[in-house]
């Protein structure tokens, strides 16, 4: 790694062990108890399949940020992957809810914790590290 690129390290950190609770544990709760999950933050219900391929995805999240805490660097395509779903979500699914009208009061909740994410995303990722040219 070349002396320019600035890599916060601890913010990098920070991210994987917000990963590892937040999303690996919302997964979790997703795959082991559904129903509590849907009652706890007011979901319909919905499909059993498409529900846990969500919590699969969110405890894959959770497992590779465990890795990240060891080899911080080598994992950030994780917290990258995080950064464009959650953006493309907010910009694909949210902004045209808010524009109809049709905003369900769960998505509150998703929402915020979502922009935390893409906020802290955006902080931790060396950017130019992870698009320098390889030498």
């Amino acid at each position: 790694m070349t002396k320019d690129i600035k890599v916060r390290m601890n913010w990098l950190k920070a991210m994987y062990i917000y990963t590892i609770f937040g999303a690996g544990g919302f997964g979790l709760g997703i795959i082991v108890v559904p129903e509590v999950m849907k009652s706890m933050f007011g979901w319909p219900v919905s499909e059993p399949i498409v529900l846990g391929i969500v919590g699969s995805v969110y405890v894959a999240f959770g497992i590779l940020s465990i890795f990240g805490m060891r080899s911080p660097l080598k994992f950030v395509p994780v917290l990258l992957l995080q950064l464009c779903y959650k953006s493309i979500w907010f910009i694909g699914v949210i902004l045209p809810l808010l524009i109809t009208a049709q905003f369900p009061s769960y998505a509150i909740s998703f929402a915020i914790i979502f922009a935390t994410y893409i906020i802290g995303d955006i902080i931790a990722i060396p950017f130019s590290y992870v698009f320098a040219k390889e030498q």
